[in-house]
């Protein structure tokens, strides 16, 4: 495989942040200044809701996505099965 296509690959398979967008507040909730977030890979996605600024709940998503990378780059997720020796 050429660097470019290694570098593609790896970007398609790590999580990022596909959207934040200003929502009302979830049910029972106080507040009005909720956003909902969606992070991405590939075909799979994850939905969190956080209360915030804009910017706030962006910066956590961003988070999220990295600590999320930074658990796949080790071999894989934490809530995978294992093999047993």
């Amino acid at each position: 495989m050429q660097e470019n296509e290694t570098t593609k690959l790896s970007i398609s398979t790590k999580y990022r942040v596909v959207t934040v967008e200003k929502m009302a507040a979830p049910e029972g909730m106080p507040g009005d200044n909720w956003h909902r977030y969606v992070i991405g890979q590939g075909s799979s996605s994850i939905e969190g809701k956080k209360p915030g600024t804009l910017k706030a709940v962006t910066l956590h998503a961003e988070t999220v996505a990295e600590d999320l990378n930074s658990r796949t780059g080790k071999g894989g997720s934490t809530y995978a099965p294992r093999k047993r020796t």
